[in-house]
């Protein structure tokens, strides 16, 4: 019982720090300014804690930065910022208008604490720890590919259409959670894992859902065999804001479409290195990754 009750306080704690977890940029719900309110230039939509993302606005032609690195504008004047999960507790923002005048805000970013361990048995090695060398050529020209597709990022907001779940289900690995693959320590989980909801009797009826954009933007990948993601769609929502959807059965896009919120990219499956049928959905900001669910909030 002890162990169990182990389990629920550290289950709880992993998802009790950051902000309620209800937000998208389409939406309008309170929002708890920091200590250091960063208002108004950002929305209600905005999580300032780790894995969260603040959504802004100012003046289409200033120049704005985040601990000194470029921020792109869009034409009307929208940004976007990440905060990785291991992101300290400050960050400093600045704005410099058009006219001359610059402005400073230092953004208090929420910690989080990541006590969930996600054990993750039965993976073939050869997955685990490639050694091949026909594996270690897949995963080499794999990375050149998310590495070109990832070279630039179009400077409109498409994130402006807000985010939705790519598909409905079981939550069963959160963001940020510790892994083990066969015993064998990994990275924290790089997203969040939606598997069959329990309607369905056997978890091969998940293989085939329809896997949806979550958010307008355009594909700037789609594989159908990556090593370890086995069928990846990357989609680029803007502002070098990324989603990637992985181990999809079967892909329906192309690099170069324009996709809208909610139109099919495919079918769920477990390719790659997955031990189950499910949907993996990761989002990256500049490279850095962020929590899914804090642009979605709980599952309908």
């Amino acid at each position: 019982m002890r162990a169990l009750a182990a389990l629920l306080v550290a289950a709880c704690a992993a998802h009790a720090a950051p902000p309620e977890p209800t937000l998208s940029p389409s939406r309008t719900t309170p929002h708890e300014a920091a200590a250091d309110d960063p208002a108004p230039w950002f929305t209600a939509d905005s999580v300032f804690s780790q894995g969260g993302l603040a959504f802004g606005t100012t003046d289409p032609a200033a120049e704005v930065t985040l601990d000194g690195d470029a921020v792109p504008v869009s034409e009307d004047g929208r940004f976007v910022l990440g905060f990785g999960r291991d992101h300290g507790e400050r960050s400093t923002l600045r704005i410099a208008l058009p006219d001359g005048t610059a402005e400073e805000r230092v953004l208090t970013i929420a910690p989080r604490e990541w006590l969930l361990l996600d054990e993750i048995t039965g993976v073939p090695d050869s997955k685990v720890n490639p050694y091949k060398p026909e594996d270690l050529e897949r995963i080499r020209i794999g990375t050149e590919k998310k590495n070109a597709a990832r070279a630039s990022s179009v400077p409109s907001a498409f994130w402006q259409s807000g985010f939705d779940w790519p598909a409905t289900g079981r939550i069963t690995s959160h963001f940020g959670s510790y892994r083990t693959y066969n015993g064998v320590p990994k990275n924290p989980h790089s997203g969040v894992d939606v598997a069959r909801p329990l309607s369905m009797k056997s978890p091969m009826d998940f293989v085939g859902t329809p896997v949806r954009a979550p958010a307008d933007g355009v594909i700037t990948l789609a594989e159908p065999d990556m090593f370890f993601e086995g069928g990846l769609v990357l989609i680029d929502h803007g502002q070098n804001l990324e989603s990637a959807l992985m181990h999809m059965s079967r892909i329906d896009v192309r690099a170069g479409d324009r996709v809208s919120q909610g139109d099919v990219l495919g079918g769920a499956g477990m390719t790659g290195r997955a031990t189950g049928p499910h949907v993996h959905w990761s989002v990256k900001w500049h490279g850095t990754l962020v929590d899914p669910e804090l642009l979605v909030g709980p599952m309908q």
